[in-house]
């Protein structure tokens, strides 16, 4: 999750919030991605969904089982989507999203039986540390 924190501290300067992922497997990190929505004017361009396919690169495969994201914000219903398709074994998030996340705030698409494949879940790791960069982004903002 540091490395996750490190990505999305990566986003200051760029306007994007910053919301940073990291996709890793066996120990390893595949890839690194922060939010580039305002960067790339793209509106795909989560820190989740860069990292999906920067590790599908890396792995040289969109079945990315074995892996899990590490990401600073509870992923939304695109990214947590994404996330199962991509067929993540494990998603690790910092901070709750009350507003959007679609990891167990306004539902969980990652979990959902209806589904053919489910993903273990880890919530509020670091959250205080994750939340108070958000925060700040959003003070700012103000």
């Amino acid at each position: 999750m540091r490395a996750a924190l490190d990505a999305a501290e990566a986003c200051e300067g760029s306007g994007d919030v910053p919301v940073g992922a990291i996709v890793a497997r066996d120990g390893r990190v595949l890839a690194s991605a922060g939010n580039a929505r305002e960067r790339l004017q793209d509106p795909t361009a989560h820190a989740e969904v860069l990292a999906l396919r920067e590790a599908s690169d890396a792995a040289d495969s969109w079945r990315l089982d074995g892996c899990t994201l590490y990401v600073t914000l509870e992923p939304c219903a695109m990214c947590a989507g994404a996330i199962v398709l991509a067929r993540l074994d494990r998603v690790v998030f910092g901070a709750s999203d009350p507003k959007a996340g679609f990891a167990g705030s306004l539902g969980n698409l990652l979990q959902d039986e209806r589904l053919n494949h489910r993903v273990d879940l880890d919530g509020g790791v670091l959250a205080e540390e994750c939340g108070a960069l958000l925060k700040a982004f959003f003070s700012d903002r103000r």
